[in-house]
């Protein structure tokens, strides 16, 4: 079965850049400490394991049961760049403030699973890990360049400063830190990974 994905529009395309309109997505999320690389393995495995069935129903009929929710793609990292403390609690609404244009020195990140589109917030189960939080996020733009191969350190911030300069050039006003989605998994041929730099653009 083909590996459910967020639902856009795209409203402008160049080459190996586009502008996407996303319709509202359910995110389950956690926020990691470390390196991109140790916090994308750490925060996939709390993720994967809320969606494979660490998780509970809520209150009446069926209340401790679990639920295997399908894997969707992509996976998102986003470093977590807001001063503010991180609660684990509740879910985290508060974006990063102070944009930053680089990855490379980020120590503490934001990792995201799309939830299947038939799910809302209160339909999904409970996770059972009070690190993984579920919330709405509202219909978004988003500048993105695509490109392929391995995601690494050096490589993302090129793609990064490339997508900065051409939201420059078509006078695209950016309203969030950069994103990296990767949507294959980690057995797939560097040749034929797709990932993406995100950035969430300010609506005209």
């Amino acid at each position: 079965m083909a590996t459910e994905e967020p639902k856009f529009k795209q409203l402008a395309q160049e080459d190996k850049f586009e502008v996407r309109e996303y319709n509202a997505v359910v995110v389950a999320e956690t926020v990691v400490q470390g390196d991109m690389d140790t916090a994308s393995r750490d925060g996939f495995k709390l993720i994967a394991n809320y969606i494979f069935g660490e998780n509970h129903k809520g209150e009446g009929l069926g209340q401790g049961a679990s639920e295997k929710i399908a894997m969707t793609a992509p996976v998102i990292a986003e470093p977590e760049t807001g001063s503010h403390a991180i609660s684990m609690t509740a879910p985290l609404t508060t974006e990063a403030v102070g944009i930053t244009q680089t990855m490379t020195f980020a120590t503490c990140w934001r990792i995201q699973f799309f939830m299947p589109g038939q799910y809302t917030v209160a339909s999904l189960p409970k996770p059972n890990n009070e690190a993984v939080v579920l919330r709405e996020i509202p219909s978004s733009r988003y500048a993105v360049v695509l490109f392929s191969g391995m995601a690494s350190t050096a490589r993302i911030e090129i793609k990064t400063e490339e997508l900065f300069h051409w939201m420059s050039v078509n006078r695209l006003i950016p309203a969030g830190a950069p994103k990296l989605a990767r949507y294959d998994p980690p057995w797939t041929l560097p040749a034929l990974r797709r990932n993406e730099i995100q950035i969430q653009i300010r609506s005209v």
